[in-house]
């Protein structure tokens, strides 16, 4: 490699590591900001289950340093969420000078939108999805069973049903994504429709509680975003690699 091709990729990788750092300090930030809460934020979290444990009941902690710990890792993973937004902003300025002006058109919204739909799928998970499971779970216990939940299994339950709220809820977007790429079109997902509203229920099922309840709250959402995605496929033309750079 020449000198003169080296130097670009030398500023790529400082423009990198600056972007990296910038999003770094901002969970940071937002971490030392929360950090005197964390057990607050851990009760708020945990408010589902424990309104619905039976009278007597409480959670408990297996590992000693687990009460400590525990609302430590929430806080972190809570200063990551709240800094998306800022996180996907440094993302986007790396990428930006290398887009299309008609890709930037795209990119800009979409990246407004996914971030929008992952709240809206957390959101969706902890007000409506958690009292209806956390309820059956503690009604199905067996009669002498005391439910006890460790704190950090709880803990590791909750952001997994996060998480998999908070991507599925991304379905719009990646239609769009898909149609504008060319791999597919909107005409040929809306024939597919039933196939998909099936896989929409076997992911309800793998992603949530064995209950068919937060599996019907995954898979009917889905459907839903999906055609919405559908409709909004309709703006976006495949992506023509003959466009001006901007």
């Amino acid at each position: 490699m020449s000198v003169e091709e080296s130097q670009p990729l030398i500023s790529h990788l400082i423009e990198l590591r600056n972007r990296l750092l910038k999003a770094v300090i901002c969970v940071l930030v937002v971490f030392a900001l929360l950090v005197y809460w964390s057990n607050d934020i851990y009760t708020l979290l945990a408010t589902p289950l424990l309104e619905r444990l039976p009278s007597g009941s409480s959670m408990i902690a297996t590992n000693v340093a687990a009460p400590f710990f525990t609302p430590i890792k929430l806080t972190m993973v809570a200063s990551i969420f709240l800094s998306v937004p800022f996180i996907l902003y440094q993302i986007w300025a790396f990428v930006a000078p290398a887009l299309y002006k008609h890709e930037k058109r795209l990119v800009y919204p979409l990246l407004i939108s996914s971030t929008l739909l992952f709240y809206i799928g957390v959101a969706f998970a902890y007000y409506v999805v958690f009292p209806l499971v956390f309820g059956f779970l503690t009604s199905t216990a067996p009669e002498g069973v005391a439910m006890a939940t460790d704190i950090s299994s709880y803990l590791d339950f909750v952001l997994t049903i996060f998480l998999a709220f908070g991507i599925c809820f991304e379905v719009p977007v990646a239609i769009v994504l898909l149609c504008w790429s060319g791999i597919t079109t909107a005409d040929d997902l809306r024939a597919k429709r039933p196939y998909i509203i099936v896989a929409a229920f076997v992911i309800g099922m793998l992603l949530t509680p064995p209950d068919i309840f937060s599996q019907t709250l995954l898979a009917i959402p889905m459907c839903l975003l999906f055609e919405v995605g559908l409709f909004c496929a309709r703006f976006y033309q495949p992506k023509d690699d003959t466009a001006e750079q901007g």
